[in-house]
């Protein structure tokens, strides 16, 4: 080897070992247990299916679905609605993220009188 090439070689690996950890610091190694909620990230599969919406309304998280299964170190097989029996039921680790539980953000469904002028009393809490 000419000494010039073991120099280049020592650089290139020197900026490779940097973007490394670049990229390092951002990466999570995570996973999920079986039988716990996730939430299903449609927005990749953009132009496949629209989930009710279109453009810039449709949802970019589905869900909660129960994870069944793992299969092999990536993948996750999760319980889909009927309505999504077109879809296969395996995904990728990264299309999927926890779901947390917050009883803030359920919708309370109780019934609204209406007056004559259409207003309402809202529920407070």
């Amino acid at each position: 080897m000419a000494p010039y090439e073991t120099f280049y070689s020592e650089r290139i690996k020197a900026v490779q070992d940097r973007q490394k950890s670049y990229a390092d610091t951002r990466r999570k190694d995570f996973e999920f247990e079986v039988e716990k909620k996730v939430f299903l990230n449609v927005a990749p599969i953009k132009g496949v299916l629209r989930f009710g919406k279109k453009g810039k309304l449709r949802p970019r998280y589905i869900g909660s679905f129960e994870i069944l299964d793992r299969v092999g170190n990536v993948g996750y097989r999760l319980a889909l609605q009927p309505e999504l029996s077109a879809i296969h039921n395996v995904f990728h680790k990264s299309m999927i993220i926890k779901y947390m539980n917050d009883h803030d953000h359920v919708v309370n469904y109780q019934s609204l009188e209406v007056q004559k002028d259409l207003s309402y009393e809202g529920i407070t809490n």
